[in-house]
């Protein structure tokens, strides 16, 4: 498949996945199980849809644990980050756009990621709870771990992977089901980035403040989990 196809395909499946995932927080007043199974979804279809294509990808940290593992090469890593990183905020902007048409007003939080009481006092929702930056780091970096070790396994050329875009997205349900009210759950620097953009500060609490650990901590998941593969599943001489 030639790499310009994968990039449209990147960036069409993580706008998707923003503009489902977080259009559902935004616009669904589903809670959090109903967000949880939106982010899901997303993945689930696009991996069906455009997995053949590029893998889905549809995340900085998922191309990077793949880099890691030896499954891609550094220029088309890059390619792909660049690639998440413009679905995603286009997703981000037309929320916007969405949400100024209904006369939404502030942005407020708009989905973003945080941590912290301030970030918590900003959800205006009191399921949300008050954690540490180095507990936020510790969960989104133990999540994305976890999301790349059933990514890597359910993908590898050995593995009956008929049914691997379905167990990736459950996986991404049960992450979401357990972070949301932590760090509204990232595990996704593209998701995370696109957000932050259109978030207004609040209280204290600044979006693009705080970014940074959802960028790094997904990054240290995924970086660890293309390592461990290498061990849990080392590929036969």
């Amino acid at each position: 498949m030639k790499i310009q196809n994968k990039l449209m395909a990147e960036c069409l499946g993580t706008f998707w996945l923003v503009l489902g995932g977080c259009g559902t927080a935004l616009f669904g007043h589903v809670g959090f199980l109903g967000v949880a199974l939106a982010f899901g979804l997303t993945v689930v279809a696009m991996a069906y849809g455009i997995g053949h294509v590029s893998g889905a990808h549809l995340n900085p940290a998922v191309s990077f644990g793949v880099w890691v593992n030896g499954r891609m090469k550094t220029g088309e890593m890059l390619l792909y980050w660049a690639a998440q990183i413009v679905g995603a905020i286009i997703a981000a902007a037309l929320l916007l756009v969405i949400w100024n048409a209904a006369g939404l007003g502030s942005t407020g939080v708009f989905a973003a990621n945080g941590w912290g009481s301030e970030f918590a006092a900003a959800t205006g929702n009191e399921n949300y709870l008050s954690i540490s930056a180095g507990g936020a780091f510790l969960v989104e970096a133990l999540l994305t771990f976890v999301f790349l070790m059933v990514i890597l396994g359910a993908t590898d050329e050995r593995s009956n992977n008929k049914f691997a875009g379905l167990a990736i997205g459950l996986t991404l349900t049960l992450i979401h089901l357990i972070s949301i009210p932590l760090t509204n759950t990232s595990v996704n620097p593209a998701r995370s980035i696109s957000q932050a953009l259109f978030a207004t500060p609040m209280g204290g609490w600044s979006p693009c403040g705080q970014l940074w650990l959802f960028i790094v901590a997904p990054l240290v998941g995924a970086g660890v989990a293309g390592l461990c593969y290498k061990c849990v599943a080392p590929k036969e001489k």
